[in-house]
């Protein structure tokens, strides 16, 4: 299966630019995700798209993460009916320290444990191969449990 297929597959992918698939199958490709540095901490909204990183990255591509300055300051107004507060230089430079830190975190604790454990692995046992052929299915908390 591909990156595209598996997003498919796992529900995680909307729209798709033409082309982009087949640019994907060619051969190694990069792609970033940017996250604005606007509160001191990543929160559930942002899983979708560090799995989006991860599953890049099985599929044999470069993902790159960013955490951004300049837009930090300013923030993303998708959503909000009034201008936003500008953050300080100090605030920003915080934010950006503990979403970096949180990023590494979590990104060394999947390289560093998960290299030790196949997705053969896990695909193999009885419990998983249950609970995917159900109708509820199985989070990634739990399968990586």
């Amino acid at each position: 299966m591909n990156f595209v297929e598996e997003l498919r597959w796992r529900g995680m992918l909307h729209d798709i630019m033409p082309g982009t698939e087949e640019l994907l199958n060619k051969g190694m490709a990069s792609g970033y995700i940017g996250f604005d540095p606007t509160a001191d901490s990543l929160h559930v909204g942002h899983l979708t798209q560090i799995m989006t990183l991860i599953h890049f990255q099985r599929a044999g591509h470069k993902p790159y993460a960013l955490v951004g300055g300049a837009t930090g300051m300013v923030g993303d107004p998708s959503g909000k009916s009034a201008e936003r507060n500008l953050l300080s230089e100090d605030v920003l430079n915080h934010n950006l320290a503990c979403v970096k830190s949180q990023l590494e975190q979590f990104l060394d604790f999947i390289r560093d444990v998960g290299k030790h454990i196949t997705v053969n692995y896990m695909m193999a046992k009885d419990s998983v191969k249950k609970r995917l052929e159900g109708d509820t299915g199985m989070s990634f908390t739990e399968f990586t449990y």
